[in-house]
């Protein structure tokens, strides 16, 4: 994107949600999140982004052994009623993680219900986890949702470790991207503050993680749910323990100065990417240099 693309003509107010799930209990968690929905649009947000699988709880076995109770169905889950009411009155956009059962397949998932309580995309996770790869079938393609002239760029825990992954929505023309996740206690907290400021100043725009609170299939989380702005600076985040939101806006005049400062984007996108990303392989022997192939990079997970 550059200065002559379009903008966003306002702020948006977005907010990170974080919870600890009931197993493998749709309606209860439907519910949950339907109350964290009118909260955020009580305290102005216009979106709310929820944790990885928070719909049906980061659960394998549970949902592995009764993909019929446990997980989300696709095409409309009636249980899901809570929510999609609260997106409905309030006039607000949800992101919210599930395992989604699909024709006989599971997926790991960000279902978007738009302002109106409708599912309005599906965006299911491109890069699983080893321990998810037994399980679930990996997404085909990435998922951008524009909400008041703001394109938003979704990922999905894993995906964000992937410096691709986040540089294939930036291509898209996205100002933000916008991850549910689990982050556990231990390494995890410290892995987020790696990727997620990495990936808002390599590519020039805001990210988000909304992240889980307490124990969910066996893993410990460590919360901190919270928003970077542009340049990698954070901008708001969340307690290790507790159930909370965390709100910020995005602002586009920021963006603007970020991108205008910071031309790597930009400059990336006028490398034509692909050459760019290409090696030439080099052999040395004795001391001497030889280029023996050209390998061209895969293309992004897009």
């Amino acid at each position: 994107m550059t200065v002559a693309d379009p903008w966003p003509s306002r702020p948006l107010r977005v907010a990170a949600a974080q919870a600890c799930p009931s197993p493998g209990d749709v309606v209860a968690n439907a519910a949950t999140a339907g109350a964290m929905v009118r909260e955020a649009a009580e305290a102005g947000a216009r979106v709310v982004v929820f944790p990885e699988k928070f719909l049906t709880g980061y659960e394998p076995e549970l949902i592995r052994g009764d993909p019929e109770r446990c997980a989300v169905q696709a095409g409309g889950d009636e249980r899901l009623g809570p929510l999609l009411t609260a997106c409905r009155d309030t006039g607000t956009v949800a992101i919210v993680g599930a395992a989604v059962h699909d024709a006989g397949e599971l997926h790991v998932s960000a279902l978007v219900i738009d302002s109106d309580g409708g599912w309005a995309a599906r965006y299911d996770k491109q890069i699983l986890f080893r321990s998810e790869r037994d399980i679930y079938r990996p997404g085909r393609a990435g998922c951008t949702v524009e909400v008041d002239g703001w394109r938003l760029g979704l990922g999905i825990c894993y995906d964000s470790g992937f410096p691709e992954h986040a540089r294939a929505a930036a291509l898209d023309g996205c100002h933000a991207y916008l991850v549910g996740a689990l982050f556990s206690v231990g390494n995890g907290y410290h892995e987020s503050r790696m990727w997620f400021p990495a990936r808002a100043f390599d590519n020039t725009m805001y990210t988000l993680l909304a992240n889980h609170v307490g124990t969910t299939g066996g893993w410990d989380t460590c919360g901190a749910s919270a928003v970077w702005d542009p340049t990698g600076r954070l901008v708001a985040e969340a307690g290790p323990t507790e159930a909370e939101l965390v709100v910020a806006d995005l602002d586009p005049e920021h963006l603007r100065r970020a991108r205008e400062a910071h031309t790597m984007l930009a400059d990336f996108r006028d490398a034509h990417c692909a050459d760019a990303l290409s090696h030439n392989r080099v052999e040395v022997i004795d001391g001497h240099p030889r280029e023996i192939a050209r390998a061209d990079a895969a293309p992004m997970p897009r």
